[in-house]
């Protein structure tokens, strides 16, 4: 085994000399055990915010420091690439030293690294794709139009999911009873199986098959499996009770000759069953590895006493749980805030009345602040009224940048650039930007391709061939092949840099031209979104000046909505709670506290599920460090319907003598259990008589937004006042008064 002195000298690092005691000294007595216990299995159960991350680092720091563990004899898996950048850029901190070839990283990052050496091995080349969502929905619409199936009025996206969870389950189709009321089992498997043999024909894998071809390829070719398991002496795994049945059988698989494995994770926070992660993972551990040690992180940095005391007191109502108590030597802190509003519109219009006031009395930033819900659907009120008022806010986890449009649409020639057998990408842009070829000619080309057994990129080639396809229609084809072939040429070549190739590419294709043309400002949006594309491409090499177009791409494929997230905006953070996982606010508002909202009907049908709900609101709870609130509404709109709701059965699991009710102006009763306190109606959005008497027809008023105007009409009572504005800059606007701040210009 290699020094790290002896690494230094063959890397030229620099080494700062660092005692076992510096390395440790910031750490807890059971944070410290944990970092010290490296030999056989170690279960380290953190709860939240009591310093896991500091823990894995520490831990990888202490093998290679103390112990002189080669660092590629080590391997840590997590999440998301912003888990494991933090995870590399710790460790190197506490080092001194860079961890280049250390391997820190995602699952499906890291096995795909395995796959990219190995994969031939499976029948696939190693420049295979990565198909996300919308690349797997397309493949599976096209077998089912390949199949004459549309009678059967199949939802690609519904058994795109069903594929999905059988694959995360590592069950084999022959061994589920699939049950559909609109699709029978045969038909399912017959999708299926061609679904995979498709995947294969365009050499691509979806986000499962990183992960099941990984272990076919260790099962199939034990020689494979025999040199990672020699390589990694040393296993980690951060978020272990997130892992599912594929990721659970891989680190058994790589663990079984060092039995060095350390897994870190929190039971309670477990809230991705809908996606394969199975609690039981980490709960089975004991039993897994009888002979491992257990610590339990339970001293909280992050949140107050009042905090972790409500998040305890609705997680204890669970079950199927590690016992363990998150404990703070932080003050008690404010009483959590319950607002109880009369609909969604005046919810929103609380929260944001309590960012303002919060900003005011405390001093924050618009960034200090994270609204959660339930389902996207609720983000829509809250967004209508931060933008009357005028705050910037960013929604995490909407349309991600490299799935609008014109972005997949570039990203699909980069990608047949790199796997010309990638069918799917090479249906996305045969007539993008228009080259005259449509629906009827690609299906009689991708028929060839079927009946041939060649790809659709070779059917292309073979276009002459085809004769029910006009000549003109052929030459429009052999135009596309031709520019393809010469980009495969200039990149084989390798006279260009990456950045220059996709410069060129782009400027022959035309798109910039013709989105100028268009003179849109939504075809504006997507030359910038082109232009930032360029400039993530160019960052990216500068950054990585060893990896290439295909490490870019899989980058790219890998990449998850919080890896997305621009942390550095001073805005007001809109994000589910399951995205919330793993971050932290100073203040943070759970909304939507009703029956059927939160905890969701759909996800009550079982204990199991409603356990899954606790877990949710306890994640949720935990992302605050110094002020929580919760907010219900008496009524909702779903399904196009006013339905009036009940409040969550959470707020009486709650500890009472822990919160503070308050009410809007309009919400006149509180559906809370008999010993609920009397609530502060401290809420008003109307503006009584004093509007009446100051908004009149003639006024000169100021919107945060819209800037000046003059009031045309009022209309309404005064609680529900409309103005009717004239604006110098937007022209007319309809505003409801009690939803905006107008200031009257004197």
């Amino acid at each position: 085994m290699h020094t790290v002195q002896k690494l230094a000298e063959e890397k030229g690092w620099r080494i700062v000399p660092k005692t076992n005691v510096s390395l440790l000294k910031n750490l807890n007595s059971v944070q410290r055990q944990a970092v010290e216990k490296i030999d056989g299995p170690n279960l380290i159960l953190a709860g939240a915010g009591s310093g896991k991350t500091r823990v894995l680092t520490h831990k990888i720091a202490f093998l290679i420091q103390r112990k002189k563990v080669n660092p590629e004899n080590i391997l840590a898996m997590t999440f998301t690439n912003k888990a494991a950048n933090e995870m590399k850029d710790r460790v190197e901190a506490l080092l001194d030293i860079p961890l280049k070839k250390m391997w820190i990283g995602t699952f499906h990052s890291l096995f795909a690294r395995i796959l990219r050496k190995n994969c031939e091995k499976l029948g696939y080349h190693s420049n295979f794709a990565i198909y996300d969502e919308a690349d797997q929905i397309a493949l599976i619409k096209n077998i089912i139009t390949e199949k004459n199936l549309l009678s059967q009025a199949i939802d690609a996206k519904s058994l795109r999911s069903k594929i999905k969870f059988i694959k995360n389950a590592n069950i084999s189709p022959e061994h589920v009873k699939f049950s559909s009321a609109s699709i029978s089992d045969d038909i399912f498997y017959d999708i299926y199986y061609t679904y995979q043999n498709r995947l294969q024909q365009n050499n691509a894998m979806d986000f499962e098959d990183l992960l099941l071809r990984s272990i076919d390829l260790f099962k199939l070719f034990p020689n494979v499996l025999d040199y990672y398991q020699s390589k990694f002496h040393y296993i980690l795994v951060d978020e272990y009770q997130d892992t599912n049945r594929l990721q659970y059988d891989l680190i058994k698989l790589l663990s079984q000759k060092h039995h060095n494995i350390s897994v870190v994770g929190d039971d309670d926070q477990s809230i991705y069953r809908w996606r394969g992660a199975d609690i039981k993972n980490i709960l089975d551990f004991e039993t897994d590895y009888p002979d491992c040690s257990i610590f339990r992180l339970e001293q909280n940095y992050r949140s107050t006493a009042n905090i972790l005391n409500i998040a305890h007191s609705i997680i204890s109502h669970n079950r199927n749980r590690m016992e363990k108590e998150l404990w703070t030597k932080k003050e008690p802190g404010e009483k959590v805030t319950f607002i109880l509003t009369n609909d969604a519109i005046e919810e929103a219009s609380a929260i944001i009345y309590k960012i303002e006031q919060e900003i005011q009395q405390n001093e924050l930033n618009f960034s200090d602040f994270a609204v959660l819900y339930r389902t996207n659907a609720q983000s829509r009120a809250i967004e209508e009224v931060l933008k009357n008022r005028g705050i910037n806010y960013v929604v995490v986890g909407g349309i991600r940048f490299y799935e609008r449009k014109e972005i997949k649409d570039v990203l699909a020639y980069l990608r047949t650039l790199v796997n010309p057998n990638d069918g799917i990408s090479i249906r996305r842009i045969i007539n993008y930007p228009a080259r005259g070829i449509g629906e009827t000619t690609i299906k009689k080309i991708e028929q060839f391709s079927i009946d041939n057994n060649i790809s659709l990129f070779k059917a292309i080639e073979k276009i002459e061939e085809i004769e029910s396809i006009s000549s003109r229609t052929k030459s429009s084809i052999q135009e596309f092949y031709g520019l393809i072939k010469k980009y495969l040429n200039l990149k084989l070549k390798g006279d260009v840099s990456i950045t220059e190739l996709v410069s060129t590419l782009i400027g022959e294709l035309g798109i910039l031209t013709f989105l100028k043309q268009e003179g849109s400002l939504e075809s504006l949006n997507k030359i910038d979104n082109i232009r930032e594309l360029l400039n993530g491409i160019n960052d990216f090499i500068v950054r990585n000046p060893h990896l290439t177009l295909e490490h870019y791409l899989e980058n790219v494929a890998l990449i998850t909505d919080v890896d997305n997230w621009d942390t550095r905006a001073n805005a007001v953070s809109l994000l589910t709670l399951h995205s919330a996982k793993g971050l932290e606010f100073p203040v943070v508002f759970i909304t939507g506290l009703e029956e059927g909202l939160f905890p969701l009907s759909r996800q009550m049908s079982t204990d199991e599920d409603l356990e899954e709900e606790r877990r949710l609101f306890y994640v949720g709870a935990t992302r605050a460090k110094e002020k929580l609130y919760l907010s219900s509404a008496l009524n909702r709109r779903k399904f196009g319907e006013n339905t009036s709701g009940t409040i969550s059965r959470f707020l009486n699991e709650i500890d009472k003598t822990l919160i503070e009710i308050e009410e809007t102006y309009q919400a006149r009763h509180i559906h809370l259990s008999q010993h609920s306190h009397q609530p502060k109606r401290i809420f008003k959005f109307d503006h009584g008589d004093e509007n009446e008497a100051i908004y009149k027809p003639g006024i000169l008023v100021k919107h945060p937004t819209f800037g000046k105007g003059v009031v045309r009409t009022v209309a309404g009572d005064d609680a529900n006042m409309v103005l009717n504005i004239l604006f110098e800059e937007v022209g007319a606007k309809k505003i409801v008064l009690k939803y905006c701040k107008l200031e009257i210009v004197r």
